[in-house]
């Protein structure tokens, strides 16, 4: 049996994450948002939480770890860079370390934090990038640099296209909304367009798009692109001028 990834809604509109291995009956959580929901996940699943991996310390992604280990004591692993600001850590790692036996690679993502990673699971084909690469868009700069995050999301565009994204909140249709403005694939954006209003009616989640998906509609993995700089008023503008302009755009819309 493959593992399952487990997407579970928090707070208003963030996302938690479960990694369930069948072989060993353990999952992996990605982030804690708020301890309710991921406790019922628990519940519900029977799973065993084997581990907590932290992607950066802002308080809603980590403000559930407490009730949720009260209950189902596991190891936190973070950002050696970042343990000042993270819950205290079991397991320190670095950017580059593999966990898991090799199963989970850490990506450093700086941008909207400096000490932000990502991780990617190459045998999920999965990166769960928290708040750097989300669906249609990128995170806020709060302490990076545009020129942080553009290296960022470079780094993940290297990855297989068929390479799921699994972002920290459900942002999609205000991305979707503003990555309109900045020439993405006509049908990509069709397509796209119809199946949110859906997903919403449904109750399902919007992250889980392809990194072949993203690239057909996300802006900042389009920005060597001529529309896109058309279209961001920097014609002949280098890459990361067209990115820095849209995000600043996009912190202003």
């Amino acid at each position: 049996m493959s593992k399952e990834i487990r997407i579970i809604r928090c707070l208003k509109d963030n996302y938690a994450f479960l990694v369930h291995d069948p072989a060993t009956d353990a999952a992996t959580l990605i982030d804690a948002p708020e301890a309710d929901p991921i406790l019922d996940a628990l519940d519900r699943s029977g799973w065993r939480l084997a581990r907590v991996l932290l992607t950066h310390h802002h308080w809603d992604h980590v403000e559930g770890l407490s009730g949720i280990l009260d209950k189902h004591p596991a190891p936190i692993l973070g950002n050696r860079a970042d343990r000042e600001r993270l819950p205290a850590l079991d397991h320190a790692f670095t950017p580059g370390d593999a966990l898991m036996d090799g199963g989970c690679k850490v990506f450093d993502a700086p941008g909207h934090t400096l000490g932000h990673v990502a991780f990617h699971f190459p045998g999920l084909e999965a990166l769960f990038s928290a708040d750097s690469l989300m669906t249609h868009g990128c995170g806020r700069l709060f302490e990076g640099t545009a020129a942080d995050m553009f290296a960022t999301i470079a780094r993940f565009a290297k990855l297989p296209a068929d390479t799921r994204i699994y972002s920290g909140h459900d942002y999609a249709a205000a991305n979707l909304a503003f990555a309109a403005n900045y020439a993405p694939d006509a049908d990509a954006l069709a397509a796209r367009q119809a199946e949110l209003p859906q997903l919403a009616e449904k109750g399902l989640p919007t992250t889980g798009t392809t990194l072949a998906s993203e690239k057909a509609l996300n802006p900042y993995l389009r920005v060597h692109l001529p529309e896109v700089a058309e279209s961001a008023g920097r014609p002949g503008a280098t890459p990361l001028e067209v990115f820095a302009e849209i995000r600043r755009r996009k912190d202003a819309a």
